[in-house]
């Protein structure tokens, strides 16, 4: 689509509108109606399968669908002529011939597009005396989902998501003529990550949440706008509200972060808020309940105790929260010790350049981009909308996709080229992806020199020879594009130098100078851009200051540079560190090296905890503070991207839960040190105040859709790198791999592992969501099960070290030979047992007989 503006007359209105774009589209820019069924442009190609959005347009003798007419300039449009009208009541009357009149009890009545056009452009009443058609109804479309087939007015709209946005193609159009209904194969349960949002585009009631059904009408609800904080997605929901509880999550459109669409975690995971394990207020170690003064104080006296010997790391907070830790921990404490990444990362000056804005990328230059490189990262598990806009980017606009990982993808069938490389050698990788690009001599397309109906190319990365062939293949599909997109994963931040390899092949691409070209990281957790920037970081501070400039407010030891997790962890256990204070992490659960963290509590003097949750972690804790919701939390997050967004309170808090921000101030008062901070605007204030780069930044510029620090004036305030970048520093040499940790044991296979969608308390402490709730597998190729003797569905025992865990066997055609994969934070057999911070081995065998 162009971009010359053109000028039409709708209704005798003169509407300005885009060469193009379609004529329902320039309608409503010019406050003009046109009633549809079918027309959702987030779907996108118009079908016109409703004939809904019939108009007369001068010059043509037929009536003309607006959905799929392109304006012209000109162009004269008439939506109401007695022609118009007689259409789109017939139409409304046809679709009421088998529509049951049963709006009193359907769960759309009063938010119902068919309500509302059949009150509009109807008839106002029916000529149909014959038998209706019946369904059986309603039925289970999944276990989350009911259809009632009567209701359905075959808009198509379900359909085209199932085949064209999510692409799981499980939901299709069956039989024919009036006798046609949705369903699946052979009644299968339709079981997709995306599928709830299927409930949002039905315009009838036709579709509906079971968590929803019959809890309540229109007229007794509100809807509260804020933001999804379940994953790094951050999408923007609307919280619907009854007596001060959610009883449903709506998707709300923002096209820069979510296009619209919503996962199903954060659509149905509303319910473990009322989880019986859900902490309602401050309580002593033994799960001894206290009042909040008798709490903050044996808070207080507990980092008294540790004074600078103190350490604090920050998963599940806003931008606000961890401003404030830092602050206690830098200027009450004067303790340099604060992270908010669950194991080791790049230091400052990594950081510095990647938070430069010429190589920031937004999310939406995805969808215009003409190759993405993923590496490190399966979207899908990590941050789902991307997924979506990915696949978007390739199905409409045929962007090259390339994937880079160390274990299979849900985005490897769509990709021209992908990657295999061994758990832990991202940065060896990376490196020689940098080599590729700087020997590269005329850009060539990989796609173009082979028929794309072959396939994906796909290079096993068990050796560096094999891994090797696969970076000129990437580097051949990335010169010749114009606009790149970078996806990459934090973890593999977590092998030395891989950051500064991946700013290498950043600079090696030129990315600062090409519009729409940048990278986008998918943390680890959600709001971990805006905890980095507020100062949760052991060498930087607030704006990713150097750690000399907290000097004057901390003294001496806040100006050291402090120890990152892992770090942390170790001085648990040798005595080094005294008071431990956990804010929204379970380590238990999501860190590496479970063991060890086990030990390291154990040998605190004293461990401060603020969970949401009761966890094997609170239960070692000597204080532990509830924490609130992403419904009942105000601040702000930031998005990877660094879209500055508001949280908003949509529901009460529960028992006697307080806000985070506020007991952070109470616990920095009690430690003798004064903030300032009395409200979350002025809690803003002053981190705006301490950052630069968010310098002039205020609440009602954050709104409803958020901002990017990037493209406000304040991002000439950005950090310059201390160092110059170049190619070629750090060097991973492919004849000297990474560390390998543990000794070696012949027949050993890498170890890979992931965070599944669904694993930990949102499906554990949500009813509807417990079937999807994952059982530790180990997945491994059709060669490594053959060579072990292994079978589908057996059990086996995967060790490491002298720690092992049980797991089902499921073998994949698509997990590279040498290598196996384990799921992270699952109840029983939790894969986080055998890391221990670097690359690992382990070996399989089958479990004996009880």
């Amino acid at each position: 689509m162009s971009g010359k503006e053109i000028n039409l007359i709708i209704d005798g209105r003169e509407v300005t509108a885009t060469e193009g774009e379609m004529l329902h589209d320039a309608a409503k820019r010019g406050d003009v109606e046109i009633p549809v069924f079918c027309y959702e442009p987030k779907l996108g190609d118009p079908v016109g399968a409703c004939r809904m959005c019939l108009v007369e347009i001068e010059g043509i003798p037929k009536l003309q669908t607006s959905c799929s007419t392109p304006v012209r300039d000109g162009m004269v449009v008439h939506t109401r002529t007695d022609q118009v009208k007689h259409a789109q009541s017939a139409v409304v009357e046809f679709l009421l011939v088998n529509h049951p009149l049963d709006c009193p009890v359907c769960d759309k009545g009063g938010e119902c597009p068919l309500q509302d056009i059949s009150y509009g452009w109807g008839p106002g009443r029916s000529r149909f005396t014959d038998q209706k058609r019946h369904f059986e109804k309603p039925i289970e479309l999944s276990p989350l989902v009911a259809i009632d087939r009567e209701r359905c007015i075959l808009c198509y709209r379900c359909v085209r998501f199932s085949q064209e946005v999510s692409e799981d193609e499980q939901l299709q159009l069956l039989e024919r003529g009036d006798r046609t209904f949705v369903g699946t194969f052979d009644d299968r349960p339709y079981v997709s990550p995306f599928h709830g949002n299927i409930t949002d585009l039905c315009p009838v009631g036709a579709l509906t949440n079971y968590t929803y059904r019959f809890r309540a009408r229109p007229w007794d609800i509100e809807q509260a706008g804020s933001v999804c904080t379940i994953c790094p997605s951050q999408c923007n929901v609307s919280f619907t509200v009854r007596d001060e509880r959610v009883k449903r999550v709506l998707a709300r459109d923002n096209a820069e972060v979510d296009d619209g669409w919503l996962c199903d975690r954060g659509r149905y995971g509303f319910e473990m808020f009322d989880a019986e394990e859900r902490v309602r207020g401050p309580r002593l170690r033994g799960g001894v309940e206290a009042s909040w003064e008798d709490a903050i104080a044996k808070a207080a006296a507990a980092l008294k105790h540790g004074g600078a010997e103190s350490a604090a790391i920050v998963g599940d907070a806003s931008n606000e929260e961890g401003y404030l830790l830092q602050r206690i921990m830098g200027e009450a404490l004067g303790s340099p010790h604060i992270d908010s990444r669950p194991s080791r990362g790049p230091n400052r000056d990594a950081l510095v350049r990647l938070s430069q804005p010429e190589i920031s990328a937004r999310v939406r230059d995805i969808d215009d981009a003409e190759t993405i490189l993923v590496v490190g990262t399966d979207p899908l598990h990590s941050s789902p909308i991307l997924d979506l806009r990915i696949r978007k980017a390739i199905r409409r606009n045929g962007a090259k996709l390339v994937v880079a990982t160390e274990a299979p993808t849900t985005l490897d069938g769509g990709a021209v080229a992908v990657v295999r490389y061994t758990p832990g050698d991202g940065g060896p990788f990376l490196a020689e992806l940098t080599e590729a690009l700087a020997a590269a001599g005329t850009p060539s397309s990989l796609g173009d020199r082979r028929d794309e109906s072959e396939g994906s190319p796909e290079v096993d990365g068990a050796d560096s020879a094999k891994r090797s062939e696969g970076a000129p293949a990437v580097a051949d599909v990335l010169q010749a594009a114009g606009r790149v997109v970078v996806v990459w994963g934090e973890r593999i931040g977590r092998g030395e130098g891989a950051v500064e390899e991946l700013l290498n092949v950043a600079t090696a691409l030129d990315l600062a100078s090409k519009e729409g070209s940048g990278l986008l990281e998918v943390p680890d957790f959600t709001n971990a851009r805006g905890l980095r920037e507020a100062g949760c970081l052991p060498d930087a501070g607030p704006g990713l200051s150097t750690r000399d400039a907290l000097r004057t407010s901390g003294g001496a030891n806040a100006a050291r540079v402090g120890m990152g997790t892992e770090e942390i962890r170790e001085a648990l256990e040798s005595g080094e560190l005294k008071t431990l204070v956990l804010f929204g992490v379970d380590p238990l659960r999501d860190f590496p090296d479970t063991t060890a963290w086990k030990n390291a509590l154990a040998k605190a003097d004293h461990v401060i905890v603020f969970s949401t949750f009761e966890t094997a972690t609170t239960a070692m804790a000597d204080v532990v503070f509830p924490l609130e919701t992403h419904a009942e939390k105000d601040g702000t997050v930031s998005h990877p991207d660094g879209r500055l967004q508001r949280v908003r309170p949509s529901a009460s808090r529960p028992g006697d839960i307080r806000p985070n921000w506020g007991v952070l101030a109470e616990l920095s008062l009690a430690l003798g040190h004064d903030t300032g901070v009395s409200s979350q605007p002025s809690a803003f204030a002053a981190l705006a105040n301490e950052v630069p780069f968010y310098a002039g930044i205020s609440d009602s510029d954050i709104g409803g859709r958020g901002i990017r620090w990037q493209e406000t004036p304040a991002c000439a305030n950005a950090p310059e790198p201390t160092e110059a970048p170049g190619i070629g520093s750090p060097k991973h040499s492919s004849e000297a791999p990474a560390e390998r940790f543990g000794d070696p044991i012949p027949g050993a296979l890498a170890l890979s592992t992931y965070r599944d969608l669904w694993a930990g308390p949102i499906t554990e402490l949500n009813p509807p969501l417990k079937f999807l709730q994952p059982q530790q597998r180990v997945e491994l190729s059709v060669a490594d099960a053959d060579r072990l003797d292994l079978k589908a569905g057996e059990e086996v025992t995967v060790s490491q070290n002298g720690t092992s865990i049980r797991a089902r066997v499921a073998i994949k055609e698509r997990v590279p030979e040498g290598t196996c994969l384990l799921l992270e934070g699952v109840a029983e057999g939790n894969a986080n047992a055998l890391l221990n911070g670097g690359p690992v081995s382990v070996q399989i065998e089958k479990t004996a007989a009880r």
